[in-house]
This record gives C-alpha cells, sequence and structure tokens, in this order.
C-alpha cells in the first residue's frame, strides 16, 4: 500500500519536510516512490505538484494526517471527495 507522508530534511531544529508517495513499510528516511511537494512549517510555505498528488490519490494512496490537511487546505481534495 502506498501513502502520501511527510518525509524530514533539513539541518537539526531547522527541519524541512518533502512530501514523498511512499511504501506503507519504509521507513521515514527510506525510499521513496516520488516526491510530490514540501512543506516548511517555520516559513509557514507549501509547494505541492497537484497532477502527481491526484494521480497517487486515483490510484488508492491513502493520505497521512498533516499531508490531508496541508492538500486540504490547498484544496486539492475537492475534486476526488477523500474523506480521512
Amino acid at each position: 500500500m502506498v501513502k502520501l507522508r511527510l518525509k524530514r530534511c533539513g539541518r537539526k531544529q531547522r527541519a524541512i519536510y518533502r512530501i514523498v508517495a511512499i511504501d506503507v513499510r519504509s521507513r521515514r528516511e527510506g525510499r521513496d516512490l516520488r516526491k510530490v511537494g514540501f512543506y516548511d512549517p517555520i516559513k509557514n510555505q507549501t509547494y505541492l505538484n497537484v497532477p502527481a498528488i491526484l494521480y497517487f490519490l486515483e490510484k488508492g494512496a491513502q493520505p497521512t494526517g498533516t499531508v490531508y490537511d496541508i492538500s486540504r487546505k490547498a484544496e486539492i481534495l475537492k475534486e476526488l471527495r477523500i474523506t480521512h
């Protein structure tokens, strides 16, 4: 099963997260299938590759809670009507 979840990057006390499509059994820093965006909680910036996210969601990928909230704020999930 594939999930859309956060992958931690950056340095100590200055985390930046990549939003990736990854196998459920992989570790947080494990090998991802594809990078679909990033999230910077300190600057409160996000970049989302919308076509890639919609592709994985249509194939059955499940977003984690945080990725779901980020996508909901960007109004991506209105097209697919996904509930968490």
